[in-house]
């Protein structure tokens, strides 16, 4: 196998890493805070760019050092991304619930709405980066280098490809989470400028999903395969 077909492997499977659920679960969390496509695309990207400093600072180290990452760590840094989880979506029904989701509209008060929206808008300080995403990102990063740099250990022939196979994995990943926070945002901005109900009830469901999720990790991860293994 040839190193460009390595690398074009390596950014294919990184878009498909991007849909995994958790990852899934995390960006759309986030989506709900913002109030158009092109900031849920920055949210998107930004989680990409976190998950790809996290694999090359975090994966690189331990791949040129030839140590694998001992279990009982990659464990806890799972089950750090299962309590996360249940925060990012439990924030996400504390601000349904107290009525800050964006863009919480209706068809007949559509017009209204979009003027508080642009006068928020001038009054808001600007975010050069969205910094939450990219700490969301890392952390994802993080948990995800064991699994990709034992991958590398085991197949690549040298540390120079397995160091590109990391860097274009995480490229892939970018690329797949701005394609996945498009698609999560359009229906979420749709529902919000024409179906309030249908918008809240969306909003609802993600922040549940989050919750039920990172629980499940936080149970499976952090206390089942603990007592079972452990």
């Amino acid at each position: 196998m040839t190193a460009f077909s390595i690398l074009l492997v390596g950014l294919l499977l990184g878009m498909k890493h991007a849909t995994e659920a958790d990852h899934l679960a995390a960006v759309a969390t986030l989506a709900t805070r913002e109030a158009t496509l092109a900031q849920t695309l920055r949210q998107g990207v930004a989680w990409g760019v976190g998950h790809t400093l996290s694999l090359m600072l975090f994966g690189g180290i331990v791949f040129v050092l030839g140590r694998a990452i001992s279990p009982s760590l990659e464990q806890a840094l799972e089950t750090a991304v299962g309590i996360m989880l249940v925060v990012l979506g439990a924030d996400v029904l504390r601000r349904l619930s107290a009525g800050r989701i964006a863009w919480l509209t209706s068809r007949h008060v559509h017009q209204q709405t979009h003027q508080h929206v642009q006068r928020h808008a001038r009054q808001a300080p600007a975010r050069p980066w969205p910094l939450r995403a990219l700490a969301v990102g890392m952390m994802h990063g993080l948990a995800g280098s064991a699994a990709l740099v034992m991958l590398s250990l085991q197949s690549l022939p040298s540390w120079s490809i397995g160091l590109g196979y990391i860097a274009v994995f995480g490229l892939g990943s970018i690329i797949g989470m701005a394609l996945l926070s498009a698609a999560i945002a359009l229906p979420l901005r749709l529902s919000a400028g024409y179906l309030l109900g249908l918008h809240r009830s969306m909003t609802g469901l993600i922040g549940l999903f989050s919750c039920a999720l990172g629980g499940y990790m936080v149970v499976e991860i952090g206390y089942l395969r603990c007592a079972l293994f452990g």
